[in-house]
């Protein structure tokens, strides 16, 4: 009796060692799949930057947008092209970043007007695209920017072509003994808002990291192909 009542235990153990080993071989495969997919994806190449912060603008007139006028995140989805690299004369770069954003400008007098932006940068360029609803034609600003081109037109509609300097921005991190100082130079394109000129602008500023100044053909290149994508642009006829 003590023999036959070993014989189901034994076998009892040994379908229990299957079982675990089976179980333990699962787990190993499961292990090694999550590792290599982990892996895949860290070797992956990086994605473009897609835009952020739209939700978080500030607009004039108390936070309402008026009519007509475009957002800082509307903007961004237009700069953030998919062949920008291309068009920057860099295709091999990706967008490290991009972003949307509103704000507002108020005059001395206390006029405010609102100045929604765009902003995406890579590796060598970073690019702006800013409206700006003042109510100024651009005819009227030629001057003050000190292009010699008063009449210069691009897309059919006035335009003004100058240099400008970014600000760079140094603070520590206790936020005491902050300073800022011209930064790398750039250009800018500021075209009429419409056809007749009859006030505000949209401007591309193109500026590169090496502090070179970018070339007039690539500003030219990204707003022909990027100011006809603005919300509400009418062909000129």
């Amino acid at each position: 009796m003590a023999d036959s009542d070993d014989v189901p235990k034994k076998g009892m153990n040994a379908w229990g060692q299957a079982i675990s080993a089976a179980a333990l071989v699962a787990a190993l495969a499961i292990g090694f799949w999550v590792i290599a997919k982990t892996d895949a994806e860290s070797s992956a190449e990086p994605k473009p930057a897609t835009c952020s912060g739209g939700e978080a603008e500030k607009v004039a007139k108390a936070g309402k947008k008026a009519a007509g006028q475009v957002s800082g995140a509307q903007l961004c989805g237009v700069l953030n092209r998919r062949d920008l690299a291309e068009l920057l004369g860099t295709p091999t770069e990706i967008a490290k970043s991009a972003s949307g954003s509103g704000s507002s400008v108020k005059t001395a007098g206390g006029r405010e007007f609102s100045t929604p932006l765009a902003r995406v940068e890579f590796e060598t360029y970073t690019v702006t695209l800013e409206g700006t609803y003042d109510g100024r034609p651009v005819a009227d600003t030629a001057g003050l920017f000190g292009d010699t081109q008063a009449r210069r037109t691009f897309l059919g509609r006035r335009a003004v072509l100058y240099s400008d300097r970014t600000i760079r921005i140094r603070f520590r991190l206790d936020g005491s003994d902050s300073s800022s100082a011209p930064g790398v130079p750039a250009r800018v394109l500021s075209v009429a808002q419409d056809a007749k000129d009859r006030g505000g602008s949209f401007e591309l500023t193109l500026w590169r990291s090496d502090g070179a100044v970018p070339d007039d053909a690539v500003l030219f290149q990204v707003a022909g192909k990027v100011l006809p994508r603005i919300p509400g642009w009418a062909p000129a006829k």
